[in-house]
């Protein structure tokens, strides 16, 4: 009698933790299939399309024409402020930017940043490049 009840809440619990495991897996959800649905975030070309809410006065999210200026008027804006360095390393300063033969960097004028290299440094010229196109600046030494 011992042995059929121990038989009897062993089948009980077997069958109890089947249906538990059962009902716990019919329970759970089954995985998303759907798309994720990602934003778009297109810039208004005019105020009437839409504004900067935190700065409603503002011009800068619309999409406005820049101004192409010329090469030789950038190129015209830089001057050779003067030369240092040693002989085997010379070094050339150009709207207050020292270069060194094969730098790069931006030189600030009075018309917006210029992105130049310096491709030679000769005595009283240097070799540049801007935009594609080499040029040769000399110093002109003030009285």
């Amino acid at each position: 009698m011992k042995n059929s009840r121990t038989k009897l809440i062993t089948i009980f619990f077997t069958v109890g933790s089947v249906l538990v495991s059962a009902a716990h897996a019919a329970a759970e959800p089954q995985a998303n299939t759907t798309n994720v649905i990602h934003s778009v975030f297109v810039f208004p070309s005019d105020p009437k399309q839409g504004r900067d809410p935190f700065f409603p006065n503002s011009n800068r999210p619309y999409k406005v024409a820049v101004a192409t200026t010329s090469r030789s008027q950038e190129v015209s804006s830089l001057v050779i402020k003067g030369f240092s360095g040693s002989v085997d390393h010379r070094l050339v300063i150009i709207n207050n930017h020292t270069f060194a033969p094969g730098d790069e960097g931006d030189v600030v004028t009075s018309g917006g940043r210029i992105h130049l290299s310096c491709i030679e440094i000769k005595t009283n010229s240097v070799v540049i490049e801007v935009g594609g196109e080499r040029h040769e600046l000399f110093y002109f030494d003030k009285p």
